[in-house]
């Protein structure tokens, strides 16, 4: 069974919500037929590179609220988070393009690494002190290092705005079609959708039916038709 999750490392509450999943999958029986995709979507794709500001603002000038309520809404994740064993620094972060980190997710994703990738990239936007958006290419590399990636076959991608640019658009194109008009959305097998950081046991519910429910395979029987298998493969006898 495939679960593929769209998320943006901007996103407090996919941070909190992978957790939370991750919580059900590990005591889902099955966890280990159990593939997971992480899927591009970002939450401020007009925003230009090096355009960084501090959260509070953003989400006073976004959202049209006060700092004191922009504020709360930080406290009230830093606790949501700590539930699930996170850390989360309520004050001080930043905000930024995550494009280039969406680029990186799918090279990891190629070389197996994705799902360390982007834990990595979660851990420093939200739980460390030094900027994830500041700090340019190289903070990106030491990360993609630490996650198993080759460094220089990093910086390439990086150095090469096309580089899985068109992976990119295509998760946001399909999180569209799909009707995903926020993060985090869950898809079990193209069958469920969840939206939002459910706790643990909603995805567990979810899991479990997506995994009754799938469709065994209807063998059409044409009478005993010669087949290759494992032994090789039947001469026919004259």
């Amino acid at each position: 069974m495939r679960v593929e999750i769209w998320s943006d490392i901007a996103c407090p509450w996919c941070y909190v919500g992978k957790a939370r999943f991750e919580k059900a999958l590990a005591a889902f029986p099955h966890r280990e037929q159990v593939e997971v995709v992480h899927r591009s979507f970002e939450l401020d794709p007009g925003r230009a590179k090096g355009d960084v500001q501090p959260v509070i603002t953003m989400l006073t000038k976004k959202y049209g609220m006060s700092e004191q309520q922009a504020q709360a809404g930080e406290e009230n994740l830093g606790t949501q988070a700590a539930a699930e064993g996170l850390e989360y620094r309520t004050r001080g972060r930043d905000h930024g393009n995550t494009f280039d980190m969406h680029r990186l997710l799918h090279f990891a994703k190629e070389q197996g690494r994705q799902d360390e990738l982007i834990q990595l990239f979660y851990r420093a936007n939200f739980a460390e002190e030094r900027s994830l958006f500041t700090e340019g290419d190289e903070r990106l590399v030491e990360l993609a290092v630490e996650a198993g990636l080759d460094a220089d076959a990093t910086r390439a991608v990086l150095a090469d705005p096309a580089a899985h640019a068109d992976d990119v658009r295509a998760d946001e194109r399909e999180a569209a079609q799909l009707g995903a008009n926020g993060v985090p959305f869950f898809v079990l097998d193209r069958a469920y959708g969840v939206s939002g950081a459910q706790p643990a046991e909603v995805f567990a519910q979810a899991l479990t039916q997506a995994w009754g429910d799938r469709s065994p395979l209807k063998l059409i029987d044409d009478g005993g038709a010669e087949a290759c298998g494992p032994d090789g493969c039947a001469v026919p006898q004259h």
